[in-house]
């Protein structure tokens, strides 16, 4: 008995929604998630047995180490430029004070330069971050 053989039928797998799906989720991911766009430095900030936590203000001056002012997002390199950016700020500096964030291994100067510009915008509520006293300080402070 002989019988009638059918051509076989290959098999596709269709990848096509597949690719839909991974692109959907894709873009999804994207979406919703947030960037965090603040810039970190690395500051050492002083300790201080005496401090109290406050609130964060709006207004907030860094240095660095190598006396370089960071004003929120803005890079400034030289004294009329800080004065430039203390004075855009200035209204909301007087109202909610001025904190500035030095890191311990600056020159004294750079902050008496920063206090120097506040004072002579009127701003009168400054602060000077720092940080919890460690049992042990096991950074030392080194000179530039």
């Amino acid at each position: 008995m002989k019988f009638v053989r059918r051509p076989s039928e290959t098999v596709d797998v269709n990848l096509t929604p597949l690719i839909d799906v991974v692109f959907l989720l894709l873009i999804f991911f994207m979406v919703s998630t947030t960037f965090d766009t603040r810039q970190a430095l690395e500051l050492v900030l002083p300790s201080s047995g005496s401090g109290t936590t406050q609130e964060a203000s709006p207004v907030t001056l860094s240095i660095t180490r190598t006396g370089e002012y960071q004003l929120g997002e803005q890079i400034l390199n030289s004294i009329p430029a800080l004065r430039e950016a203390l004075k855009t700020q200035a209204g909301s500096a007087r109202e909610q004070g001025l904190v500035i964030e030095a890191d311990a291994r600056t020159t004294h100067a750079t902050v008496v330069v920063a206090l120097d510009q506040a004072a002579a915008l009127g701003i009168q509520r400054v602060r000077i971050a720092t940080r919890q006293p460690a049992a042990l300080d096991s950074e030392p402070l080194e000179t530039p």
